[in-house]
């Protein structure tokens, strides 16, 4: 087997302990005689995978009881409807506007009521998060929305906004599990799992339950309506089955590694060496401030186009695939999730620092 070092930004790696076990199982899950991929939703085989992967999320990252957590289809962009028409009683709500992520939400939100971009980082490329201090929040605004990690541009916020006792609610998608976060300190936080955590198909999402006494707007359908999913357990409908087993196997491997404490040193460990490097390079930048950098998702570029597609055509021969930065910013981007060995990033700056002495 020829395994290469996969830096895309989603879907992405996924541990190799969770494919081969994965594998091991595809036949015959413990003993069923069935694949995952073929039982019920309805079977005591997959309820007992549903129930152990979300007992594990709560464990990951101490869930308060007084949240919910729902398995939902339609990958975090439907949650840019659903969070509006779910928790926009007032029909106003304010966003940070970090990225084309949450420039997305924002517009999707608008289409509901009414969303202020009450700070936004669109001046500088989206390379910075904008100041938090003393923000100028809307006063009947029904919530605070954040993208907190920025997959496309590299930048990550260390510190929540203080939204004065208005629910924040966080996309996490590139993010989630990768170090420990205080729950209680949102009203909601939701993610796809195909960055960081699982297959494309399923996204999590995390609810505090006061936000699910809210009325929906009258013209929400019913499978975009959040308790729909939360009173029936996830199950409401035919659920994204083998994706949410993939999950349940990867929250299971992340407890193994010694839980979110230990795989933010790990992370922080790999994201460390990349950027000591770009920081010391003569020919590789990276696009994003210091102080705002993420540890998942590491832009850089040479400044020269025609050398940064050379790069990116040599990296892939050398077994380094993926790293072509988003098609609206160009240049590279290597992704560095939590299943992305420490040999990896070790491989990839060893690639670079052969292309600089080759290419000055």
């Amino acid at each position: 087997m020829s395994r290469v070092y996969n830096f895309s930004a989603g879907p992405a790696v996924l541990p190799e302990d969770v494919l081969r076990e994965a594998a091991k199982e595809m036949l015959d899950y413990q003993g069923s005689g069935m694949s995952v991929m073929e039982m019920s939703h309805r079977s005591s085989e997959f309820e007992g995978i549903i129930q152990t992967a979300e007992a594990d999320l709560r464990e990951l990252l101490q869930i308060p009881d007084n949240y919910k957590v729902v398995f939902l289809q339609g990958g975090a962009s439907t949650q840019f409807a659903m969070i509006p028409l779910n928790f926009m009683k007032n029909k106003v709500a304010d966003y940070i506007v970090t990225g084309q992520w949450a420039k997305k939400a924002c517009e999707e939100a608008a289409i509901y009521g009414k969303a202020n971009v009450i700070a936004s980082s669109a001046d500088e490329t989206f390379s910075y998060i904008p100041d938090l201090n003393d923000l100028a929040l809307s006063e009947d605004a029904d919530y605070v929305y954040i993208c907190e990690n920025n997959t496309i541009y590299g930048t990550k916020f260390k510190t929540l906004p203080d939204t004065k006792g208005k629910p924040l609610i966080s996309d996490v998608s590139s993010c989630f599990l990768s170090e420990p976060m205080d729950v209680s300190k949102y009203g909601m936080i939701f993610g796809g799992a195909q960055k960081n955590i699982g297959p494309s198909g399923v996204s999590i999402a995390i609810i505090r339950e006061d936000l699910l006494e809210n009325e929906p707007l009258e013209m929400t359908p019913t499978m975009l309506k959040y308790n729909t999913h939360v009173k029936a357990e996830s199950l409401y409908n035919t659920p994204p089955c083998y994706a949410i087993y993939i999950c349940g196997l990867v929250f299971k491997w992340l407890k193994k590694q010694g839980g979110l404490a230990e795989m933010k040193k790990i992370n922080e460990e790999k994201a460390s060496l990349l950027y000591q490097f770009l920081d010391e390079s003569k020919l590789f930048k990276g696009t994003v401030r210091a102080a705002d950098r993420s540890l998942m998702n590491v832009p850089f570029v040479t400044g020269s186009d025609e050398l940064d597609a050379k790069f990116v055509k040599e990296s892939k021969a050398a077994g380094l695939m993926n790293l072509k930065g988003h098609r609206s910013v160009g240049g590279m981007r290597a992704s560095i999730y939590n299943a992305m060995p420490r040999e990896g990033v070790l491989a990839l700056i060893d690639f670079m620092k052969k292309f600089e002495e080759e290419n000055r």
